[in-house]
């Protein structure tokens, strides 16, 4: 059976729809809570592939959060393997970093639903061929970054050049939250509260938002994370 190492950091930020579709795949998950303390692993040996999930810290803090120096060398050692690789939100700035980039915060957070267009590549990529060109999907961050050199792009909306990028056949950044359920939302806005006030974002209207945009993003996420499993188990 095939396995992979998946990395999450913070409680509300889980799996969602790819555990869903990692389980249908039979592909066993290896999960490491970081915010439980646990140690991220020093080697990708006896994985097939890795998923980075999102959270609350930035890449610029590997100071105050150690753990995402070993990340992104786990980041590094994947991509030198060639091992399917899915970084979200946070996953994401943290593969543009391994690969060069530096990741800043942005003019202003974006925070909710808002429009995301694929870029002319992603309607030709193994992931999102065949897929609706534009969509609402559901965003939480407050950090961007510039396509990584050698990186194929995407995706984008109207506040973020890069929402999504894929480096090589394997190797994929999602800024957006493509994985999300209605429970993560949920307490994703309870979790955060502090910050969305400091935002200006009023919580409850993202989950009024939620039974418009999230059974469309979800059919969506279904398709690309099974395509993902997909690079896993070949």
């Amino acid at each position: 059976m095939s396995k992979i190492l998946a990395i999450q950091h913070i409680h509300c930020e889980t799996l969602g729809t790819i555990g869903e579709a990692l389980d249908a795949a039979g592909i066993a998950i290896e999960l490491v809570r970081t915010f439980e303390g646990q140690p991220v692993p020093t080697t990708m040996e006896g994985t097939s592939g890795l998923l980075i999930m999102g959270g609350p810290m930035g890449v610029y803090e590997q100071d105050r959060h150690p753990f995402l120096k070993r990340e992104i060398r786990l980041i590094e050692q994947a991509l030198q393997e060639d091992k399917p690789i899915l970084g979200v939100c946070l996953g994401s700035q943290l593969l543009a970093s391994a690969l060069g980039v530096r990741v800043t915060k942005g003019k202003t957070k974006e925070i909710g639903w808002y429009p995301v267009a694929l870029a002319p590549a992603g309607s030709t990529d193994s992931l999102w061929i065949g897929l609706e060109p534009s969509f609402t999907a559901y965003h939480w961050h407050g950090d961007v970054f510039n396509l990584p050199s050698g990186a194929v792009s995407l995706a984008s909306s109207d506040l973020t050049r890069c929402q999504a990028f894929r480096y090589g056949h394997h190797a994929y950044g999602f800024l957006f939250h493509l994985e999300i359920t209605e429970d993560i939302i949920k307490d994703m806005v309870k979790t955060f509260q502090e910050e969305l006030e400091e935002s200006g974002v009023n919580g409850s209207e993202i989950i009024a938002q939620t039974k418009t945009h999230l059974p469309r993003l979800r059919k969506i996420g279904q398709m690309v994370f099974k395509r993902w499993t997909g690079l896993i188990k070949s």
